[in-house]
């Protein structure tokens, strides 16, 4: 059954809410041809015309169909081609209107559920032609059978008829205007309410000075990381850095440098590590880096070249030119232990640099 259904609506989800709509719009139309024939077949309406009417209907509905399935409609403005079916379905109606006698009155309803349909996808200026369209066209139709028929359409009737029809149809229009307003509200809406859940999104994740995801989320990243390394059996490696004796470089220049330093560190460090690591920023002036995939052995190569290019910064201030290094702990994290533990071993490693002098990486056992 579901084979039938994408052989028939195709699997574009795009492709299927048009192809539904054409679908539920034959619907409605073979439920009129039914109620066409059922006047046929009480006398009221002729048989023949009856069924050239519903032949040439269903030819033209099902033509639809085919331009929407096969695709061709795509290189049209609209592709649910919902306007011409619907300049087709009042058309259609004023011919039904026009065979069916004293049934006619139930042609209003037809034409009513066609516009129900526009007031969902056409805009306002549209649907106001539209309405426009099929006043004229009911119009000239009950204009013709009361001079030419005048016992069966007596022009009275066919007055009172045409009022019903001129005044019902632009109502229909002012309705379709409100609700396409209401719509684009409702789409303004949506759109600012997902701006804001992304603003959200960015200040519960991001560091706000570097632009740097933060410690809340670096910890949520190494833990799916983690897992993710004890279903496939790979490792990655922890790396945790500070800025050498950035304390006083706060004292001697003021914070609003000690900012500009973390942020040129923050973006040089973006510039040197891959795609598919990540780096955050920990504390005030630490630095954690995950590097996935990655042995002990290449990792300190990527952390040794950052190490240098950090080096070779020079951060302006004023007329001086500002320089700091870094210090760096690495660590691969092994199989059985937690991610804090691996982060451990790269704080240790971290501490021994320090020890060494700073300016340096190590890497931990």
């Amino acid at each position: 059954m579901r084979a039938l259904i994408d052989a028939l609506l195709t699997r574009d989800p795009v492709q299927r809410v048009r192809l539904s709509q054409t679908l539920l719009a034959m619907v409605v139309l073979a439920t009129g041809v039914l109620v066409m024939h059922y006047f046929a077949w009480v006398g009221v309406a002729q048989r023949g015309p009856v069924t050239l009417w519903s032949v040439l209907n269903l030819l033209g509905m099902g033509g639809f169909f085919v331009l929407i399935r096969s695709g061709w409609s795509r290189r049209w403005r609209e592709p649910s081609l919902t306007l011409p079916q619907m300049l087709f379905a009042i058309t259609s109606g004023a011919l039904a209107y026009g065979l069916l006698g004293a049934g006619r009155g139930s042609v209003f309803l037809v034409v009513m559920v066609v516009l129900m349909f526009g007031m969902f996808v056409a805009t306002p200026k549209q649907m106001r032609w539209l309405s426009v369209y099929a006043v004229l066209q009911f119009g000239a139709v009950m204009a013709a059978l009361a001079y030419t028929q005048p016992e069966a359409y007596p022009w009275q009737i066919e007055l009172g008829h045409f009022l019903l029809v001129a005044t019902m149809l632009p109502a229909v229009s002012i309705l379709a205007a409100r609700l396409s307003r209401l719509r684009q509200r409702a789409r303004l809406q949506r759109a600012e309410l997902s701006q804001a859940l992304a603003r959200l999104r960015e200040h519960t994740t991001r560091d706000e000075l570097t632009g740097l995801i933060n410690k809340r989320h670096m910890q949520e990243v190494m833990a799916q990381e983690h897992q993710r390394c004890i279903r496939s059996g790979q490792t990655f490696c922890l790396a945790m850095f500070d800025i050498d004796q950035f304390k006083p470089v706060n004292e001697a220049h003021g914070y609003a440098v000690g900012d500009a330093v973390l942020r040129a560190v923050a973006d040089e460090a973006l510039r040197q590590v891959r795609v598919s690591d990540t780096l955050c920023r920990w504390g005030s002036d630490d630095f954690v880096l995950m590097l996935s995939d990655t042995r002990a052995a290449l990792a300190r190569g990527g952390l040794e070249r950052l190490h240098q290019r950090v080096a070779a910064l020079r951060i302006l201030h004023g007329t001086t030119a500002l320089a700091v290094t870094l210090s760096g702990g690495l660590a691969e994290h092994h199989a059985g232990e937690t991610v804090v533990q691996t982060l451990e071993r790269a704080e240790r490693a971290l501490q021994e640099a320090k020890t060494q002098g700073r300016d340096c990486v190590v890497v931990a056992a």
